[in-house]
């Protein structure tokens, strides 16, 4: 599955397009205005982009020519070729949130390989670069992004998108229509008020009513296209699910997907018992809603909460068995499917992954003005392993060492590197270092929301006063926390390679003791070879 995530500023033509490149697959987590504890519209979005590093960026708003054109980068660095008519004004973009809070984030699902479509029109990263550019609700950036691909044609494989704003939150999913051809084929839905939902990387939306237009929007064609491939049989008497004729699951993709919606969907709803049965592949097995409606309203720190997540408290609980190493580590390396004497096997995949380029949870808030309503809070890295910082929709421009880094060179310098180098300490040492980790993250996470009103109530009088001193305000708090996060994160992975060093483990004033293996590995070391490690037993009186 090919999926990339927003990582440079390219100024082209006078408008500003990002470069994506390719990465791995993703998790998001749609919760709507009444489902969240506060009132927010809140998403979710892990952007797993293995090898990638990313970096923060701004783009200003700005007023264009009549009749001037973009023609943007793709992921691979090259024009794309697609030449798109520039919209009068264009509004302030930080990273996926704008200045009138809208939100995009998505998963690639890839679906069915001959509709996807490399040559003609706007990948999907270019659409969620425009739309957030020239939109402000979720609902005219659904149906903006179906006309531009409508003109200019869609050049991508299936993506499933989260798209919000603050009243609303709509998935979307999208598909081409094969080699050449110009177009796409797609479906909406608004997530009802009080309700939630989840996407990772496997197509979510089955059946659809075609008479909600307040809820359900879909291209005119989206049941045509299927029934010219072969993919739907309307004499069969079954309703059309775009699912199931676009992107149909297969026992691999439901174990390394699915499962990740269940978790979410578990944790959010424990009192609906949801069944492993369908991300196990058991045959007759029932999916997941498209929505739940969540036991209790969820705070941001929940939805933190969520994304930090490797199957804890389940039969599939990482940190457990011969897998997980002598220290419970919960990390699998790639290739996720592996093979033993010709038969297949798969790791579990879960939502934290040591692949993850950056962690964002947006919040989107109809109470408050648009610069200081809308925060995207953001790590680089693993969120499991990091702490997340608050940006402001208002602000102007973006902390130094979130801009900096190359992923062939490690600087100290680059915040996505500090926060790497922290991480790739933890993973093999899990269960000896991530409690410090953890211990520094909750530190730095309650601080940051313990200020969080004093922040909004000084930002909100100085709106009331000159909303641009508003912002520039938000701006010099946003970069100086986000500095000086960095900053303690370096002084984290200083101390922590000064005490778990070379096996020993070494406290201030204290002697080095030598790191002891857990007796559970111990005695699984023995039973895979029990005559190796075992010492002679001598009587004292022949002994050498």
């Amino acid at each position: 599955m090919k999926l990339r995530i927003l990582l440079v500023l390219i100024i082209v033509a006078s408008a500003s397009l990002t470069a994506i490149p390719t990465v791995q697959s993703c998790t998001s987590i749609l919760i709507s205005k009444g489902a969240s504890a506060d009132g927010s519209v809140m998403i979710t979005y892990s952007a797993d982009s293995g090898g990638s590093l990313a970096h923060l960026f701004h783009l200003p708003a700005a007023d264009h020519e009549v009749g001037e054109l973009v023609d943007p980068l793709n992921w691979e660095q090259r024009y794309s070729g697609c030449k798109v008519k520039q919209v009068a004004h264009t509004y302030s973009v930080f990273n996926l949130m704008n200045e009138h809070q809208l939100t995009i984030g998505e998963t690639t699902f890839g679906g069915r390989e001959e509709l996807h479509n490399e040559h003609v029109g706007l990948n999907y990263a270019e659409l969620i670069s425009l739309a957030l550019q020239r939109f402000k609700t979720a609902r005219e950036a659904v149906l903006g992004m179906a006309d531009l691909v409508r003109e200019y044609g869609y050049s991508d494989g299936g993506e499933t998108f989260s798209v919000a704003d603050k009243n609303e939150v709509w998935m979307m999913e999208i598909i081409g229509k094969g080699p050449d051809q110009k177009g796409a084929v797609w479906v909406a839905c608004r997530i009802p008020d009080g309700y939630m939902s989840a996407h990772a990387n496997l197509s979510r939306i089955s059946n659809f009513p075609q008479d909600d237009s307040d809820n359900w929007l879909f291209a005119p064609d989206v049941i045509d296209l299927a029934v010219e491939m072969g993919y739907y049989d309307p004499a069969s008497g079954k309703p059309f699910s775009f699912r199931m004729a676009y992107d149909p699951p297969n026992p691999y993709s439901m174990r390394v997907c699915a499962a990740r919606v269940w978790s979410v969907y578990r944790r959010s709803a424990p009192s609906l018992s949801f069944s492993d049965d369908y991300h196990r592949g058991v045959e007759g097995s029932q999916d997941y809603p498209l929505f739940i409606k969540p036991d209790n309203k969820l705070t941001v720190q929940d939805a933190m909460g969520l994304m930090r997540d490797h199957f804890e408290g389940t039969p599939y609980d990482m940190t457990l068995g011969l897998d997980a190493g002598p220290f419970a580590s919960p990390y699998r390396f790639r290739d996720l499917k592996w093979k033993v004497d010709e038969a297949e096997y798969c790791w579990e995949r879960p939502i934290s992954t040591q692949q993850a380029g950056f962690v964002m949870v947006s919040q989107c808030r109809d109470w408050l003005p648009d610069p200081i309503g809308g925060i995207y809070w953001y790590t680089p890295d693993d969120c499991y392993t990091t702490s997340f910082q608050p940006f402001y929709a208002g602000i102007s421009r973006v902390p130094r060492s979130y801009t900096l880094g190359d992923i062939e060179r490690f600087s100290w310098d680059s915040a996505w590197w500090v926060f790497n180098f922290v991480s790739n300490r933890v993973y093999n040492c899990y269960s000896r270092i991530m409690p410090e980790v953890a211990e520094v993250q909750k530190e730095v996470e309650d601080a940051l929301f313990a200020m969080q009103p004093a922040v909004e109530s000084t930002a909100l009088q100085l709106h009331k006063q000159d909303p641009e001193l508003a912002k520039k305000y938000l701006t010099t708090y946003c970069v100086s926390s986000a500095e000086g996060l960095v900053e303690r994160w370096r002084e984290l992975g200083e101390d922590i390679l000064t005490k778990h060093n070379d096996g020993f483990v070494r406290d201030p004033g204290v002697k080095s003791v030598g790191v002891e293996y857990p007796d559970a590995w111990l005695r699984r070391v023995i039973s895979e070879n029990p005559d190796q490690f075992k010492l002679p037993e001598w009587e004292e009186d022949t002994a050498p």
